[in-house]
């Protein structure tokens, strides 16, 4: 464990005007706080403060930092509260603790939403103030070093994941490369621990007969710098990380041995100027390698990494991946935002305040307006790790501005970017001056032009092919908003036809003194209520008029909702379509999914409705996973040949004459019946069409995709699940 004189030296040896009073009170404060806990591998618990504080001193952070690293699990650990806090160490100190301080557990709340609950306030803390992310940050990695004393597996796990998905996450966003790559590797020692071990030993195994021809390169590459007057440039190779040499096998799924990239040459110079210098030495000398050259110093990154990148055949003809930087780039690219702060400059300076405002970078303000729209914590922390952990793709607005987006980002997540308004009058989409459909995926390099017009909504569609968290939190807000909106109609509808079949009418007045009631605070979400079917009409009619006495639930405007199989009017029982069911069953084909003979499909027991059937692929059935009492072993008849199921298909079609006809035609030359043709977006140059199909079966319906694909004036076509 540090002792106390050795951190208090660690510290002053970058700042010798740090206040030392501060840092031994806090030392002395912490260790009594702490006592006598224990940690699971049966050290004091007071070594893991210590050890997260002079985590942070190898970052050359200021002593409120340091301090904070060793209060920062009194308050969640110990009788030690804020206000003691604050009167020993003062408000900065409190704020910074509390940041770092998780939320109590709550109470009958699953472990994904204490999580989320969790993240949200370190967000919020981390916008005022970077510091908090920085403790968090090293507070993460001693338990992530000392993760293997938990006996519980499964808490491993977790935490492991956790450790991916979120925290070497934000420490990239930051610029934190090393600590990144540390989270990551711990992190995959714990989740695939044999497929780390493989890994590792090849790269010993390389590494070692490799020697020679790394010692070749660098010696080549240095004999060239001379020669150009870059005396001073400093070589070296760096090896990749087994997380990051195991994550590209997966994503490119590719074997180690065809990897070329495992060990990059950095070239370090004096000035920007030498950087494009080398870069000119290196491409005169040596074959580059098309598609591999990427200039970060001209376009940075969005975490404020600069390097030029490339690719050449060096020599004996072998791939070399070359980085090309300034010292001080070098530096940003290690440390990041550790490597801006100033704890010279005096906690009150314009300088130090503006490092430590979180609200400067971009990404953390598309952070927190996800939050804003977010209905609930586990929505936000889904959206969160989407923005968060990506590879990125650089893109031009037409006034030049550099946005940076995850891979397979389209023309809607760059609207949304751009501006929530953009997004949701978002109509069509201009690539490098082409007319492209929205769906279209961004590539590095990519100008877009946004097309909007004022009568444009968000389509629920879009959802399905965005990748950011923004976009699709401004998207399931609208649609949010829209849906709430009809139950609200559809509610009062209802109320008035049930008061009028009663005799009385209808005024939201008179229900509004009966909100308590209910538990709500407004008309309309009492209306909202009763048009998603949450609160029944009854129900109302009981409170308002004190009548027991309502109209039939099954009339009205909610009879048409939902038919179930029932006998045709001639007295004729219409046949069970699903084996596996009990004869006289009311089932119900989910419109989620549409399923149709040859779907494998599940039923779902349904209150008040009987079986919904669902394709087994249908998303919807996640709601369902904690319930599997619900579930019914399903199948279809084999005598279906007189049997009609709606098939629902999406296509993109060229906006031109015709068009829409030759759709049409085909299906009716492939007897098929259309029942709802609906255009859901177009532009300039392209319909979005849904078509509903009355289709045999599974096979019916691929003949007529085929057959749609074969002509010209579409795009594409495939079968459409919501």
């Amino acid at each position: 464990m540090i002792r106390q004189y050795e951190l208090v030296e660690k510290v002053k040896s970058y700042d010798p005007d740090v206040d030392e009073d501060l840092i031994n009170r806090a030392y002395v404060f912490a260790m009594k706080a702490h006592g006598t806990q224990k940690r699971a591998s049966g050290d004091p618990y007071f070594s893991h403060p210590v050890e997260v504080a002079y985590k942070l001193t190898q970052y050359k952070l200021d002593a409120a930092s340091i301090v904070t690293g060793l209060l920062h699990d009194t308050v969640e650990d110990t009788d030690v509260t804020l206000d003691d806090i604050e009167a020993s160490f003062g408000k900065e100190i409190r704020t910074l603790v509390d940041g770092v301080t998780k939320l109590s557990r709550l109470e009958g709340k699953s472990e994904n939403l204490n999580q989320a609950e969790n993240f949200r306030k370190l967000l919020i803390a981390m916008s005022e103030d970077l510091r908090v992310l920085l403790v968090k940050l090293a507070d993460r990695m001693h338990n992530m070093e000392t993760l293997h004393h938990i006996k519980n597996p499964e808490k491993r796990q977790r935490i492991a994941r956790e450790t991916v998905e979120i925290y070497a996450a934000l420490a990239e966003r930051i610029g934190m490369r090393n600590l990144k790559e540390e989270l990551q590797d711990l992190a995959f020692a714990e989740l695939y621990p044999e497929a780390r071990e493989s890994l590792v030993t090849r790269l010993n195994f390389l590494r070692e007969e490799g020697a020679a021809e790394l010692e070749k390169t660098l010696k080549a590459i240095r004999a060239k710098l001379d020669e150009a007057g870059l005396k001073d440039a400093k070589i070296y190779g760096r090896e990749k990380k087994p997380f990051s040499i195991w994550k590209k096998m997966e994503s490119k799924n590719i074997e180690f041995e065809q990897l070329s990239d495992i060990i990059a040459f950095r070239i370090v110079v004096d000035d920007v100027q030498q950087c494009y210098h080398a870069l000119g030495v290196i491409h005169a000398e040596w074959h580059t390698i098309p598609g591999r050259f990427k200039d970060y110093i001209s376009t940075p990154k969005s975490n404020g990494y600069q390097s030029l990148h490339t690719a050449v055949l060096g020599p004996g003809q072998q791939r070399v991946e070359i980085q090309i930087r300034t010292q001080e780039m070098d530096e940003i690219s290690e440390y990041g935002l550790a490597a801006h702060w100033s704890y010279k400059q005096g906690p009150n300076s314009k300088n130090a305040s503006a490092a430590r405002d979180g609200k400067q970078f971009r990404w953390l303000r598309e952070l927190l307006e996800i939050l804003e729209k977010s209905s609930n914590p586990e929505e936000f922390l889904e959206n969160t790790k989407l923005e968060m952990y990506h590879d990125q793709v650089f893109c031009f607005s037409p006034k030049g501005d550099v946005l940076a987006f995850p891979r397979g980002a389209t023309p809607v997540d760059f609207a949304y970017a751009v501006h929530s308004g953009v997004g949701d009058t978002c109509v069509g989409a201009k690539i490098n001056g082409r007319i492209v459909p929205l769906r279209t995926k961004l590539k590095n390099g990519d100008q877009v032009e946004i097309i909007t017009s004022k009568s444009q909504t968000p389509s629920p569609s879009w959802e399905r092919f965005v990748v950011t968290g923004k976009a699709k939190s401004e998207i399931r807000k609208y649609v949010r908003t829209q849906q709430r909106n009809e139950y609200i109609t559809l509610g009062r509808a209802v109320l008035t036809k049930t008061f009028k079949q009663e005799g009385e009418e209808f005024h939201e007045n008179a229900v509004e003194a009966h909100l308590p009631a209910f538990n709500k605070k407004s008309v309309e979400d009492l209306l909202a209520e009763v048009g998603e079917g949450l609160i029944s009409r009854q129900q109302v009619l009981e409170v308002v008029l004190g009548q027991k006495k309502a109209a039939p639930e099954n009339s009205g405007l909610l009879s048409s909702l939902s038919k179930p199989f029932r006998k045709k009017k001639d007295g004729a029982s219409t046949p069970m379509p699903i084996k596996g069911l009990i004869p006289g069953m009311a089932i119900h084909f989910a419109g989620c999914c549409h399923p149709i003979p040859g779907d494998r499909i599940v039923g779902i027991v349904t209150t008040g409705k009987g079986v919904t059937i669902h394709t087994m692929e249908c998303e919807t059935l996640e709601n369902y996973s904690d319930a599997p009492e619900r579930w019914i072993d399903v199948a279809w008849e084999r005598d279906q040949t007189d049997a009609r199921h709606v098939g629902r298909i999406r296509a993109h079609v060229s906006h031109e004459p015709s068009a829409l006809a030759t759709v049409t035609n085909v299906i009716a030359k492939e007897m098929g019946n259309i029942t709802n043709f609906k255009i859901i977006n177009r532009s300039i140059d392209f319909f979005e069409i849904l078509i509903d199909i009355e289709v045999r079966d599974l096979k019916h319906l691929g003949n007529i995709i085929a057959n749609l694909r074969s002509k010209e004036v579409v795009q594409s076509v495939e079968r459409y699940q919501t």
